[in-house]
């Protein structure tokens, strides 16, 4: 045995053999990170083994990961090894709306540009891929206007501000100035549109990272096609940008890259429901009536034809709901049926087959949209983008004595939205436009949105929407309604961010 005098200078043997011993025992153990395929492998086969996680990631060394996910992955369907690997992307210079359908994954961890804190007058806008030569030139006349308008207005609402919010004593200047810039973007970010450009970094497993591009494939959107090819070849890829730029490269995600084809039964899906409702359902005019309405389906089956049909049309989800118990057993297997036809073996069932005891049917502005469509505890179905509904108009911009132009630059986009072919014309509608957006949850995720979303520091539309949550929700449920927190709208603290 060496003794601790005859240790090497400087060197304490009986230290480092504690910590030897305090290694071999320790019961946790972080791992630094490693390409996604590899870590995939590595975990996958720890799981399967006595080894230890040491060992595990010794064997992935020497051995061929991709073999390993073909079989088990691919071949076997062991679809729970995909979800051991994550692989960080970040999408640059898309569209507000590829961008939506980009983070329309419900185990998706991001986040996306915001439009409430940043400038987007220099940053352009994309020209759908869809449009001819004319047809893009309308559409980049139409976009330039909006873009002016919204310098417009976010010059003349943050004068307004200052008018109305004198600085407090206690506010740095430039503290006060950023708090006002940031409220008047609040008002002038109703005339961006879905055409405009913004950014998401994302992480997510393999699994999940195949499921987007999959359904990303399958879009009706060129854009949101192109983007899902070059998910797919970036992950064939060594990475874009590296921690250590000297450390050795590898692709990123090879094996997802070979193996992603487009989710046909989405596509034929959507497709199939659309032509049933347009041949089976009554005439209807789509009408703005309530921004909130609340239902607590008691028949699962009219529940999960009315949110089939859903994205397919234009009504209101409890239309739909009242349709579907009326009818008959036959009538309502001929929508599931529908929805279904396409489905292979290993299709899952789609998304709307899933829900929540609590259903909120809300008709709100694209921009209060793209914040709710943040929280993902909660099943989110949506109709399609248009004008029909029309617009909403915040109050600061009648105060500030803008209701005139703001209306008028509207109504001239609206023309050309309507003289756009579809897909595509989507692109020009601004953030202002209102649609219907069908999202199903339990109590607790209801409880947290009304709580979190109506906070003062908020966008006044959401926290709006935040709000009627609660009170329809007292209303349907009054002992649980009692429990919500939520502040009212009318509670302000505009320098508070």
């Amino acid at each position: 045995m060496t003794s601790k005098t005859d240790s090497p200078p400087g060197i304490d043997t009986s230290v480092d053999a504690a910590r030897t011993s305090a290694r071999a025992t320790r019961r946790v153990l972080t791992v630094s990170p490693m390409p996604p395929e590899k870590c995939a492998y590595a975990l996958a086969r720890y799981s399967r083994s006595p080894d230890s996680i040491r060992d595990s990631i010794e064997w992935v060394r020497t051995h061929d990961s991709a073999k390993f996910l073909e079989s088990f992955y691919f071949q076997y369907g062991h679809a729970s090894i995909a979800d051991l690997g994550h692989v960080v992307m970040c999408f640059e210079g898309i569209s507000e709306l590829a961008a939506t359908e980009v983070e329309d994954e419900q185990l998706w961890d991001g986040q996306a540009r915001s439009s409430r804190y940043q400038d987007f007058s220099k940053s352009g806008f994309v020209t759908p891929p869809e449009f001819d030569a004319a047809q893009a030139s309308a559409y980049q006349e139409a976009a330039a206007k909006l873009l002016a308008g919204y310098n417009q207005v976010h010059a003349r609402i943050c004068d307004y501000l200052a008018e109305r919010l004198p600085r407090p004593e206690s506010m740095k200047p430039d503290a006060y100035q950023r708090n006002l810039r940031a409220r008047a973007f609040d008002v002038a970010r109703y005339l961006l549109w879905l055409g405009i450009p913004t950014g998401i970094g994302q992480v997510t497993s393999i699994r999940t990272l195949e499921r987007q591009v999959r359904r990303m494939k399958a879009s009706e959107y060129a854009e949101v096609r192109e983007l899902a090819a070059e998910i797919a070849e970036a992950c064939a890829g060594e990475p874009a940008c590296r921690w250590d730029p000297n450390a050795p490269a590898e692709a990123v995600a090879p094996t997802l890259a070979r193996h992603v084809d487009s989710d046909e039964h989405v596509a034929r899906s959507r497709e199939d429901l659309r032509t049933w409702a347009r041949e089976n359902l009554p005439a209807y005019a789509p009408e703005y009536t309530q921004a909130v309405d609340l239902l607590k389906p008691a028949d699962t089956t009219a529940d999960i034809v009315a949110t089939l049909l859903y994205p397919a049309t234009e009504r209101p989800y409890r239309e739909l709901y009242e349709l579907a118990r009326s009818w008959s057993s036959a009538r309502r297997n001929e929508v599931i049926d529908a929805a279904l036809g396409s489905r292979g073996r290993r299709d899952d069932l789609l998304q709307n087959f899933r829900g929540g005891p609590y259903v909120y049917d809300i008709v709100m502005d694209i921009g209060a949209y793209r914040d709710l469509h943040r929280h993902r505890r909660c099943q989110q179905f949506r109709q399609p983008y248009s004008a029909r509904l029309g617009f909403e108009t915040p109050d600061a911009i009648a105060d500030a004595g803008l209701s005139d132009s703001y209306a008028a630059l509207l109504s001239q986009t609206s023309n050309v939205v309507s003289n756009l072919p579809q897909p595509g014309a989507q692109y020009l509608l601004p953030f202002a436009s209102r649609s219907r957006f069908l999202f199903k949850m339990d109590f607790a995720e209801a409880e947290y949105i009304a709580r979190v979303r109506s906070g003062v520091k908020g966008h006044f539309s959401y926290r709006k929407i935040a709000w009627q949550m609660k009170e329809k929700m007292t209303e349907l449920e009054p002992d649980l309604g009692r429990l919500m927190e939520a502040t009212p709208p009318w509670v302000e603290d505009p320098l508070q961010r």
